[in-house]
């Protein structure tokens, strides 16, 4: 699938296309270059969720949990982009987090792919010509 945004206004257009495109799965990996808006659309995808927690990227936390005000759920944002070695996830407890059941959003997965599991959407976020997003997965 894939998910045009043209500008930023367009955002939450997209996480509700996007969340409703979710179905069964719970681990999500989103590739995309420095500046690409992980972290943007992850927070647009997490207000159209319920959340009404502030939503910022976990960078030096590496994990935060929100809950959805609307249904109770948990959702884990990471950011991996800080890890230098595999066994800081190891310690990190990661399989607590995503074989939990809970949605797991996953920003710099490319530095964890041998831990995540095998049903993981990959989700890549790339920059247009024009300054638009393209979403795809």
């Amino acid at each position: 699938m894939e998910i045009r945004i043209d500008k930023l206004e367009n955002i939450r257009e997209a996480a509700k296309q996007f969340v409703a495109a979710i179905d069964q799965s719970t681990v999500f990996a989103f590739y995309g270059k420095m500046g690409a808006g992980k972290t943007t659309f992850i927070k647009a995808i997490c207000e159209e969720l319920g959340v009404n927690d502030v939503i910022t990227s976990p960078t030096f936390a590496i994990v935060n949990e929100y809950r959805s005000d609307t249904t109770d759920e948990l959702i884990y944002h990471f950011d991996f982009y800080r890890i230098k070695k595999i066994d800081e996830v190891y310690d990190m407890g990661y399989e607590d987090y995503f074989y939990s059941g809970a949605l797991c959003f996953i920003e710099w997965p490319e530095l964890i792919e041998d831990v995540l599991p095998g049903d993981a959407v990959k989700v890549t976020i790339e920059e247009t010509e024009d300054g638009g997003r393209t979403v795809k997965y």
